[in-house]
């Protein structure tokens, strides 16, 4: 991991892309606090099949039946 400040990061743009697209991670600061970290782009999941988790899964009955009122409680605080 390298760390850049903002000048740096806009001087230099196209090498830290370089550098990030062959797996680095680079954090640029501002004042020498992190502001934002460059990292290589995952490739976009494969589609979705719905119905993959059938038979997986179990819901209680319960599952949206009131809480009871000592919970409730201590969401209210």
């Amino acid at each position: 991991m390298i760390r850049v400040n903002v000048h740096q990061a806009k001087t230099h743009l196209s090498k830290l892309l370089e550098r990030v697209a062959a797996g680095e991670e680079v954090v640029i600061a501002r004042a020498g606090r992190p502001v934002a970290r460059l990292v290589p782009a995952r490739e976009r999941p494969q589609e979705r099949t719905p119905g993959t988790a059938a038979g997986k899964v179990w819901i209680s009955p319960e599952f949206d039946a009131p809480l009871p009122d000592e919970i409730l409680e201590e969401f209210e605080r």
